[in-house]
């Protein structure tokens, strides 16, 4: 049996969090909500959540912060060494971190030492941004210098999700400082603790209080967030219904608003492709993170010729990762358990209502023996095996609706144009996959698929540098790049008459009595 080592993380996490509010963590007059180890449905500790009132007051304060111009008004270079000095405290924790993340989430340490281990980029990435940040002066007609410049938004609000807590805050507080705002950031309730942590974290770079506030709670929390006219942005990762009546709220407010929704990636294999890879390449679409991310393989979708080899080939890779399922804090472990008991539920659920002609080809029930890895007493978590389902339709709610687990649909297709027509049958559009060592026909079909990513002979591969966002119901916005950085400012003209005082006079009096040239406009 794999002994778990003594862990950092035990030393790192509070008996007891609460909001984290002018710099500080303070009590919190909200609910208390348990946060629970998956892998166990055990707490690992409790959070308090921000009430409105607490809410209220940590708003007040990011718009007084933002006043004041400490951040908002800092030089560009101030603020990009500050980031600077944030991300090497950043990198000097990943470890700890990791391992925070990896009791929270259920996800296996080997995943998240690989993924903490990135962030400090985009930290870097938009603390470089910031630096080469250059206005323009537009070409305006007359007597005029019209020069452009960008400006910080204001107070922004940003609500993560549970499946990257560490790593999708990071990709949305990063810009959002970078360019001057105030950032509130509400966490998910089931995985909010490395959130807290990186505000601790943020204080200690030198970031001003109140610039960044991290409020935990659950629905009441983020809809006493996002309902609040003081904010000029808000930045979700949520499911598509939460992210409509976020989106509703936000419209109203005439706030700016980034939405990185639902998905149902398509993985389009063609009989071209280099079979062992397409196989290996697509378990780690389908299978990373327990399928706990928007753009998870979740419709495999081969090419006819291929069909019966691939699939054989692929059932037997599953197996390989179910047998290797274990404790999350063992290095050997290939995937962990899912969030929550009724994300378990919902993956159960998705497999008691398959249509008839729909076949389970591995998989399917809830793993409760202890683990051939390292005899892990999986029935104490929320463990779910890798599992394949044959024969799906388009029409089949397994085709067109999100599990957000393991789950993955099968279909066959014949010609570039069906597997097209199949990859693009469903209300979705945020990421995809395509499989050919055809350049031409990777370069067509990636043109032709609806969705804002599309990996060819990859998957789940992300960049500071490389914009990720949605088409279809699967968002409005883009995280990451130079849109995301432009997407927590706007641009201000100011338009300065360069004419002589008697120019001004002569032309410039638009109620002057008597003829002459005015010049309107």
């Amino acid at each position: 049996m794999f002994t778990t080592p003594v862990r950092r993380a035990a030393s790192l996490i509070r008996t007891q969090y609460g909001p984290h509010i002018n710099g500080k963590f303070v009590e919190g007059s909200g609910s208390s909500i348990p946060v629970l180890n998956p892998s166990t449905n055990q707490p690992i500790t409790s959070v308090t959540s921000a009430s409105a009132s607490d809410v209220a007051s940590a708003i007040t304060s990011a718009q007084e912060a933002f006043n004041a111009g400490t951040w908002s008004r800092a030089p560009a270079l101030e603020r990009s060494k500050a980031l600077t000095r944030l991300a090497r405290l950043l990198e000097a924790r990943v470890g700890e971190l990791a391992e925070v993340e990896s009791l929270q989430t259920g996800r296996t340490i080997r995943e998240m030492k690989v993924q903490l281990g990135r962030l400090p980029e985009w930290i870097d990435y938009f603390a470089a941004l910031v630096r080469t940040q250059q206005g323009f002066v537009a070409p305006t007609q007359g007597p005029l210098l019209n020069y452009v410049t960008r400006v910080p938004l204001g107070v922004v609000a940003q609500i993560t999700p549970f499946n990257h807590p560490l790593l999708i805050a990071v990709k949305k507080i990063a810009p959002a400082l970078a360019a001057g705002n105030s950032v509130i950031v509400k966490p998910s309730e089931l995985a909010p603790i490395t959130v807290l942590e990186f505000a601790e974290l943020a204080v200690e770079a030198g970031i001003p209080p109140s610039i960044l506030q991290i409020l935990p709670g659950g629905p009441e929390t983020g809809q006493a967030i996002v309902s609040d006219s003081r904010l000029r942005k808000v930045d979700v990762t949520a499911g598509t219904a939460a992210g409509r009546a976020i989106g509703s709220t936000v419209g109203r407010n005439l706030a700016s608003y980034t939405a990185e929704l639902g998905g149902k990636a398509p993985i389009v294999i063609f009989g071209d492709a280099d079979l062992e890879s397409a196989v290996n390449g697509a378990a780690f679409a389908c299978f990373v993170a327990s399928g706990q991310t928007c753009v998870s393989g979740t419709r495999l979708i081969v090419e006819e010729n291929i069909y019966d080899e691939f699939v054989a080939m692929f059932v037997e890779k599953m197996k390989s990762i179910e047998r290797r399922i274990g404790d999350p804090m063992n290095p050997k472990s290939t995937m962990g358990p899912l969030i929550s008991s009724s994300a378990l539920a919902r993956a159960e659920s998705a497999i008691a209502n398959l249509p008839t002609h729909a076949q389970i080809l591995h998989g399917g029930k809830r793993l409760v023996s202890p683990s051939p890895l390292d005899a892990f007493p999986l029935a104490s978590g929320n463990f779910f095996p890798p599992t394949l389902v044959g024969n799906v339709q388009p029409t089949d709610t397994l085709w067109t609706e999100e599990v957000f687990g393991p789950v993955v649909a099968l279909a066959r297709f014949n010609g570039e144009q069906h597997g097209i027509q199949l990859a693009n049958a469903c209300k979705y559009g945020l990421g995809a996959g395509v499989w050919t060592r055809d350049v031409g026909r990777a370069v067509r079909v990636s043109r032709e698929i609806e969705a804002g990513l599309v990996w060819v002979n990859a998957h789940h591969r992300n960049d500071p540098s490389s914009p990720w966002g949605g088409m279809k119901e699967s968002g409005i916005g883009r995280e990451n790049g130079v849109e995301a950085f432009e997407s927590y400012s706007q641009s201000k003209s100011t338009i300065v008459c360069t004419s002589t005082v008697e120019e001004m006079r002569a032309k410039d009096d638009w109620f002057a009595e008597g003829d002459g040239e005015r010049r309107y406009g």
